[in-house]
């Protein structure tokens, strides 16, 4: 059976570290060959927008952009639809690769046989 992780990043530079540790947990299991899928929603949302990872800084934690890029290469990001919605992000503004789904494919995600979900 598949191992998949469902992370759910509720916080963003509002909440610098809650943000950072749900990046942070997606890429280290993804780097380590678990299925991975990231969503963004509220203030995280922002960094499906190209270079909005790059601003993010946090002493003594790992860039965001690199996690962004290294869940990007071995996993999914989406971006919760009506969080786009909220702030007029549409599918041609995001990061090549990021998607925008609604909670009817969260729930199908985090439902999945071996699938585990965590919410920063």
């Amino acid at each position: 059976m598949a191992r998949t992780l469902v992370v759910k990043a509720t916080a963003g530079s509002d909440a610098p570290e809650r943000c950072s540790q749900a990046f942070t947990v997606a890429a280290t299991a993804a780097a380590s060959g678990v299925e991975v899928s990231l969503w963004l929603t509220g203030e995280s949302s922002w960094f499906a927008l190209p270079g909005r990872a790059q601003e993010f800084e946090l002493p003594h934690s790992a860039p965001l952009a690199e996690l962004l890029h290294v869940i990007l290469t071995s996993g999914r990001v989406t971006v919760c639809t009506q969080c786009a919605a909220r702030r007029e992000i549409g599918e041609d503004d995001v990061i090549p690769g990021v998607r925008i789904a609604g909670a009817a494919v969260f729930v199908e995600e985090t439902l999945a046989e071996g699938a585990q979900a965590l919410v920063y």
